[in-house]
């Protein structure tokens, strides 16, 4: 699984961020950490569009942990 961790950044780096790792790992499932509710809704946008499916974690604080897993194909 590939991780991106794009906690302290600001809009839109963490889509910016997330963007490159579905590009460059298009078959695999990508771990996300944010920390904010609007970073999690802008990658979860991103890969809705990109066909894929989104598991939400609030973890410690107001963090979030992502997965995003490719739709089978």
């Amino acid at each position: 699984m590939v991780e991106v961790d794009a906690r302290g950044l600001g809009c839109p780096i963490p889509v910016v961020k997330t963007k490159k790792a579905i590009e460059a790992n298009p078959d695999e499932a990508i771990e996300v950490l944010v920390e904010t509710a609007v970073a999690k809704e802008n990658v979860s946008r991103l890969a809705q569009s990109r066909n894929y499916s989104v598991q939400v974690e609030e973890t410690a604080g107001d963090e979030y942990r992502l997965v995003l897993t490719p739709a089978e194909k």
